[in-house]
C-alpha cells in the first residue's frame, strides 16, 4: 500500500489496523478456505435447510448474480464443484478428470440449484452437493471496504493493492494520476510490462490464464473453468483488465470476460459501458484491444493502437 498527504494523528499502525479489520470481516463472511466462514457454513448445509447470511455476502452475491445474468451464465459463482474436480480448489490436487467425471458433476453447477430471499438474507440449497465460491469477487470487495475505511480515517491519496486487485484514491505522490502497469501475460514473464494505464479514484482488476494452470499430455489446462461446458477455457484471450469505480465489480468482470473470449468480451464491454483492456494471442503474437470507455485511462502511447 502507498499513501501520502496524511494529516492529524493517523499513524501507520492505524492504517494497517483499518485494512486488516476490513479483510477480516470479508474472511469471516465468504472465505471458502476458512471452515468457520458463513459461506463455508452455507456450503456444508444440507439441502432444503435455510440459513441466514450476513449483509456482506448478500451484496457480493447480488453483484455476482447481475453478472451471471449479463453473461448468460458464463460467470457463475456456483462453478466450484467443477473447479474442485479439475484440482484448482482448496484441496489443490490438480488433475485431468475424465469426461464421465465431468458429466457427473455438471448437474451440481448453476444458480438454479439455490433459492434465496435477499431482503431477509435467507439462502437454501436444492441439493447437498451444490456450493458457492466467491474467489473471483470477494477480494475486490475487501479492497473496496478497506479503501472506504481509509477514507474514514482521512486518507485522501492512496493506492491499495491485494493480490492484483487495486483501488486508488486521489493522486499519486507525484501529484498526478496513479500509473499502473499491465503485466505481459506469459509464463515466466512476472514483472514484465505490456502497457500502462493512468487512473484516479477507481478500482482495477486483471484476470488471466497464464499463471495458474497445469499440463497433461502436452496440453495446457487453465484454472478458468467455463461453467457452460465444464472444461477450462480454450480461446485467444489471455488477459483482461477492467477499470471501474468498484474494485469488486472490476474483479468479477475481469474473470467473466476471460471466460467468454475476446469478441464477446468487447461486445459485453460495449453493452455495459465497461472500461476494458484485453490482450489476446494471434499467430503466436500478443495483441491488444480495448473498449471505448477504456480510452480515458490509457497512456498516450496506446491511444490510436486499438485493434478491431
Amino acid at each position: 500500500m502507498i499513501y501520502h498527504g496524511v494529516e492529524g494523528s493517523v499513524t501507520e499502525e492505524t492504517v494497517k489496523d483499518a485494512v486488516l479489520e476490513a479483510f477480516s470481516a470479508v474472511d469471516d463472511s465468504m472465505n471458502h478456505y476458512l471452515s468457520s466462514s458463513t459461506l463455508s457454513e452455507l456450503n456444508r448445509l444440507p439441502a432444503e435447510e435455510a440459513i441466514e447470511v450476513d449483509w456482506d455476502l448478500v451484496l457480493v452475491f447480488k453483484t455476482a448474480l447481475d453478472i451471471y445474468y449479463a453473461t448468460d451464465g458464463a460467470y457463475d459463482p456456483s462453478v466450484s464443484p467443477l473447479i474442485n474436480l479439475w484440482g484448482f480448489g482448496p484441496e489443490g490436487v490438480t488433475k485431468r478428470p475424465t469426461d464421465t467425471e465431468i458429466a457427473a458433476v455438471e448437474p451440481f453447477v448453476g444458480l438454479d440449484k439455490f433459492a434465496w430471499d435477499l431482503s431477509t438474507r435467507w439462502f437454501v440449497k436444492r441439493d447437498n452437493k451444490v456450493t458457492l465460491d466467491f474467489s473471483s469477487i470477494a477480494k475486490g470487495y475487501a479492497v473496496d471496504i478497506a479503501a472506504d475505511s481509509l477514507d474514514d480515517l482521512g486518507l485522501n491519496h492512496f493506492m491499495l493493492e491485494v493480490g492484483g486487485e487495486i483501488q486508488v484514491r486521489g493522486t499519486s505522490p507525484r501529484g498526478d494520476a496513479w500509473r499502473l502497469a499491465v503485466e505481459r501475460p506469459a509464463p515466466g514473464s512476472r514483472g514484465q510490462i505490456f502497457t500502462a494505464i493512468e487512473v484516479k479514484n477507481v478500482g482495477v482488476a486483471t484476470s488471466g490464464d497464464y499463471r495458474n494452470f497445469f499440463e497433461d499430455g502436452g496440453r495446457r489446462f487453465s484454472h478458468l473453468i467455463d461453467p457452460r461446458t465444464g472444461y477450462p477455457i480454450e480461446h485467444d484471450l489471455v488477459s483482461a483488465t477492467v477499470v471501474h469505480p468498484s474494485t469488486m465489480i472490476a474483479d468479477a468482470w475481469a474473470t467473466a470476460l476471460m471466460i467468454v473470449g475476446t469478441k464477446e468480451a468487447l461486445r459485453l464491454a460495449d453493452v455495459h459501458e465497461l472500461a476494458v483492456f484485453l490482450i489476446s494471442r494471434e499467430d503466436g503474437q500478443l495483441v491488444s484491444s480495448y473498449s471505448d470507455a477504456m480510452t480515458q485511462w490509457l497512456t498516450e502511447s496506446k491511444v490510436g493502437e486499438k485493434a478491431e
